[in-house]
């Protein structure tokens, strides 16, 4: 199995894309891989610029997307939303191809220095993803990151990484039934 996550972020030091890299390690047994943002840097969507032409970094992150059997993704929020380098590629891969996340099964994750753990970005995901083909079975946010996440150990709290486990495993379970 094909395992690709991301954090949803251009940030070099994007800590979503942090915790995407350390829920890639509960797939030992699968190929994983770590994509980031910035390869697919897109200009400001538009329908004047979507006339000219649709930017090829779109389509390969939709090409990317294909190549997975599972995604990992961790929603990064700006102002209680999702990042507009996030917002701006989901934007130009809609119009390629409505079913975005190709009816991928995903666990979708968000983390933030906040106590919230960026659920606000998540909670639209949950709200959006699946009309754009995202099948989610579990998701985990993760609250005051810098409290919660070591960079050599990852979840340091307890509790935190043992509910993740959990969603893990169960997520796990459900790949299996389907």
């Amino acid at each position: 199995m094909k395992v690709i996550g991301f954090g949803a972020s251009i940030s070099s030091t994007s800590i979503n894309k942090k915790l995407a890299a350390f829920a890639l390690d509960f797939f030992q047994e699968d190929e994983v891989e770590l994509i980031d943002l910035n390869e697919y840097a897109v200009p400001v969507f538009s329908v004047d610029r979507e006339k000219e032409h649709f930017p090829d970094e779109a389509k390969a992150f939709l090409e990317k997307l294909k190549e997975a059997d599972v995604l990992v993704c961790s929603m990064a929020e700006h102002n209680r939303n999702w990042t507009g380098a996030f917002k701006n590629l989901f934007d130009w891969c809609s119009r390629i191809d409505l079913k975005v996340l190709q009816e991928k099964p995903m666990l979708l994750m968000s983390t933030s220095p906040g106590g919230y753990g960026g659920q606000n970005s998540l909670n639209i995901a949950k709200t959006v993803f699946p009309s754009f083909g995202g099948v989610i079975i579990e998701t985990f946010a993760l609250p005051k990151f810098y409290e919660n996440f070591d960079e050599i150990n990852g979840i340091i709290d307890r509790t935190l990484l043992e509910e993740l486990k959990t969603k893990v495993m169960r997520f796990k379970e459900q790949l299996k039934q389907d």
